[in-house]
Order: C-alpha cells, then structure tokens, then sequence
C-alpha cells in the first residue's frame, strides 16, 4: 500500500495494491497490523458505516466532540466523491485548512482521519457508495459540525450551488469561528 501523510498532519492518504485479472479484481482495503504501522498509532475501530447518496449530494462537515470524537477510515464502494477534510484542532498549524481528494470505486484510494478533524463529502456520481471505519461509537449527544460553506475555510466544492442537495440539519451548522471549542 501506498501511503502519503496529507499536508494536515494524521491525516493519510492510502492508494492500496490492486490485483487484476479476467475475473476482476481484488484490494485489501485494511490491515490492521500494517495499517497501525503506518499510521505510527494504534486504531481501535469499532463500528462500519455505509452511506447510499445521489448526484449533488453533501454530507457535513461532521465530527464527534469529546470522549466520543472518532478517527475515521473512508472510502468509496460505488460512484466518485470529492472528500474534504478540516483541521480543527485548536492550537494546529493547520487549523481552519482543508484539504480535498477525489475518492472513487475507479483509483480505489482511502482517507484515514484522525480525531479533531471535520469531514464532509459530495457525491459527484449518479450512485454512491460510502464506507467507512470509526474508532467511537456514533454518540447523537456528541455530533456536531460546520457549515460546508463557511467562508473562512473557502472551500470550492466544484459543483454548482444550486446542484447541491443538503439536509436541513446540514445548512444549520455554525461556522468555524462560532464553534464552542
């Protein structure tokens, strides 16, 4: 596996070796061993999630606070998706910037975000497939976010504003510079 840390520091991007033959294909997508060597930590996942979206859809930017704050392991199944990611962890360097990578079933890459990071992603296909690996259990109370289109983080989602299609829980998000730390 190829790994590359992002310019946000814990946060990796993975390219896994792909063997293909006329019957297809086959990746291992997670390891624990080498993954835990890579990532120079140990990652305790404990709960998969598997989210279904269309064309124009925008979920996030999501994070869990305190104890129950969640490293992730992403990647997408079906489909195509530009991920982002958002340092928010007070006293970073690189807290309030982001980064983005298109994640597809096509380059099979797969983020890996540590806890104090915000993520959201838009779904650039007809159908998408979502997976991805937490280190918490989904906490309701602990949930929070930001809203995608805070201008302070400039992020260009590369779709047409009015294309994007976003829960009504989504568009209520603080911005950054509102959050409670």
């Amino acid at each position: 596996m190829k790994i590359t840390e992002s310019p946000i520091k814990g946060c990796f991007f993975m390219e896994p070796m792909v063997f293909e033959d006329e019957r297809g294909l086959f990746y291992e997508a997670y390891q624990k061993n080498r993954f835990d060597d890579y990532v120079g930590d140990k990652v305790n996942f404990v709960q998969d999630n598997v989210s279904f979206s269309k064309k124009g859809v925008l979920r996030g930017l999501h994070f869990q606070r305190g104890n129950s704050a969640q490293a992730k392991l992403v990647h997408v199944i079906k489909g195509k998706v530009l991920d982002v990611i958002v340092d928010i962890r007070q006293g970073s360097p690189t807290f309030g910037k982001h980064v983005k990578i298109e994640l597809s079933a096509i380059n099979r890459k797969l983020v890996y975000i540590p806890k104090g990071l915000a993520h959201g992603f838009l779904a650039l296909t007809d159908e998408v497939i979502f997976a991805y690996k937490c280190d918490a259990y989904y906490d309701p109370k602990s949930e929070a976010g930001i809203l995608y289109s805070d201008p302070g983080l400039g992020i260009d989602w590369e779709m047409a504003e009015d294309s994007l299609i976003l829960s009504e829980k989504d568009l209520k998000l603080p911005l950054l510079k509102d959050l409670d730390s």
